[in-house]
Parts: C-alpha cells; structure tokens; sequence
C-alpha cells in the first residue's frame, strides 16, 4: 500500500512502507494482529502485535480521511442504514451508507441512536459527497427524523434544495448486502474494547471495502 504525503510517521523507527503495510494487511483481510505479527517476522520485520495495534488507532483515521479525499465521484441517490458494532461490551451504531451503485459514501460509530446522531452522520457524508438528489432508508425512525431535520435546516438556510425520501426495504437491500463484507471481517475480533480504537478499527476496515469495490 502507498503512504500518501500528508501522513507524518516521524518518531517511529520502522519505515513507512511498512507501518502502512501492516495497518492495511489487519484492516482488509481476516487476521489477527499475532498473525500479522507472524507475518512480518517471516519477512525479517520484528514487530510485537501490541504495537501493531497502536499503529492503527494511530494510523487508519488518517488514511481514511485521505482515501475520502480522492475516491471517486459517487451518485447522489443514497442508500441508508446502521448496524450493530459490540464496543466495551455494549452495542453501539455503525452508521454506513452507499450510493445506488453500491459505492461508499460514508460511515460513522456512534454509542447512540437517535435524531441527533442520524443528523451528524447526514452532515458528515453532505460535507464530503456533496447534496443527495434522493435517499431512501427502511422504517428507522432515527434516520427519519435525521433527514427531515436535514430538510428542515436546508430550508432555514433559504435553499430551493430538499432531500427526497423513499421507505423501502427493497431499495436498501444494496446497503443491507454491503454490511455483510463489514461483519465478515469484524466478526472474528469479538468486539472492542474502547470507542477510540473501535473508531479506528473501523475506518480501516470501511476504506480497505471502499477501495476494494474500486
């Protein structure tokens, strides 16, 4: 993988090219981080996993942010659901969306679910993505409530631009589809045991999917 410019590794004494290397192998394919441990010393880089582990909390936000910078342009008719991520022993929200093609547009953690966070996540994939033409979700009530916010707000702001809203559970099966290839990977880690690194986590994993799906 590519250590885009932006990142500063100063401090660390392994070479980019190799934390990155190491980060990316952990986020995209089923290991653990003893394996990829493993996997390094075979090609003489002695890592522990411990370190490892720091480096992608450390590391996969950033390259996430960086990834969203440069993906490709994606369709403004959205598709949008949560999932379920265990952090700490409880359940908290995995907030994800795709476009009609099944191209990512977007991903948040949050501990709650409700207008507030439906709304933060619309704010966060409209900063990036640009205004959706359309969206349709299933019978949440959060992102109900999120989107006619989101309408409320755009008109406040005097803009002749509102967001369509479809129910449809046929419509979201695109997204529903796209969480499998997310619980498939975060299945074997059991959980997490903060938010931060959860966070982390995540975003690693959503951009390996993202870049994966091209």
């Amino acid at each position: 993988m590519q250590t885009p410019s932006s990142i500063s590794y100063k401090r660390h004494r392994f070479p980019p090219e190799i934390i990155a290397h190491a980060v990316w192998l952990y986020v995209r394919f089923n290991l653990s981080l003893r394996e990829v441990e493993e996997m390094l010393l075979e090609r003489g880089v002695r890592v522990d996993h411990a370190t490892l582990n720091r480096w992608v909390v450390k590391y996969a936000s950033a390259l996430t942010a960086v990834a969203q910078r440069r993906k490709a342009r994606t369709a403004p008719s959205w598709r949008l659901d949560e999932t379920y991520v265990k952090v700490r022993g409880d359940w908290c929200y995995l907030y994800r969306a795709v476009d009609r093609h099944g191209q990512t547009l977007d991903f948040m953690l949050s501990e709650h679910r409700g207008e507030t966070a439906a709304l933060r996540f619309l704010a966060k994939m409209i900063s990036s993505n640009g205004l959706p033409r359309a969206c349709a979700i299933d019978k949440s009530g959060a992102n109900t409530a999120g989107l006619k916010g989101m309408n409320a707000a755009l008109a406040k702001a005097g803009s002749d631009r509102k967001i369509r809203v479809y129910r449809s559970k046929y419509l979201n099966n695109i997204v529903e589809q796209d969480h499998r290839g997310i619980k498939r990977r975060i299945r074997p880690m059991m959980g997490f045991k903060s938010l931060r690194s959860a966070t982390a986590t995540l975003d690693g994993i959503e951009t390996a999917h993202m870049i994966r799906k091209g």
